[in-house]
């Protein structure tokens, strides 16, 4: 039972952290979906909403590891998304630098970064390439299909995100669709992981 609720979290995990930065981004005066990041959402008056959302799919998605540890699938991916789940949990801990002019009246990019958007970028980095690495690991604990999947998932996942990275530093071809992009990665990597937490229930 205990190993059963672990793994439930992994299906929870996504979409919930999808539903709440989707309604706390179409609500944002000033704030562009298809231009910031998701985690320019912490920034604000109301920026404890994403800051929460970060700790709690960062929680969801550690126990979910820990159930994946406990059935055996593959003591590597388990790690993978375990550390995939700490980048979440510091992302919420560490807020974002401003970026692409959001909030109001700050610039498109920065001079310097602060010491907690470095440290946000740190862990967001090491949580995308774990995530990344995750797929391609655990592509081999199913039939083809799965695997055929997982390694496209796990490619996609990495493209979209070096893109997004491009954009918002200001790629004159990508800045305005930087958030776009972010969130078609984010969509890959999540529905992944909810897809592995729904097998795994299942076996």
């Amino acid at each position: 039972m205990a190993d059963r609720i672990l793994l439930a979290c992994g299906v929870a995990a996504g979409p919930l952290f999808t539903a709440a930065y989707l309604l706390e981004g179409a609500t944002r005066a000033h704030y562009k979906p298809l231009r910031h990041p998701v985690s320019s959402l912490a920034l604000g008056d109301h920026g404890w909403t994403q800051t929460a959302n970060f700790i709690v799919a960062g929680l969801l998605s550690l126990a979910f590891a820990a159930g994946l540890w406990r059935v055996g699938t593959s003591r590597w991916g388990s790690l993978l998304v375990g550390v995939w789940a700490i980048g979440l949990l510091c992302a919420g801990i560490f807020r974002t630098d401003p970026v692409s002019g959001y909030p109001p009246g700050t610039p498109d990019l920065l001079q310097h970064n602060t010491r907690q958007g470095t440290l946000h970028d740190l862990f967001s980095l090491i949580g995308f390439v774990a995530l990344a690495a995750a797929c391609i690991v655990l592509a081999w604990s199913g039939t083809r299909g799965w695997a055929i999947y997982s390694i496209a998932s796990g490619v996609l996942f990495a493209a979209t995100m070096v893109l997004a990275g491009t954009a918002f530093a200001q790629e004159k071809n990508l800045v305005d669709l930087g958030g776009l992009i972010q969130r078609i990665s984010i969509t890959i990597g999540w529905a992944w992981l909810t897809l592995l937490a729904v097998r795994t229930l299942r076996a």
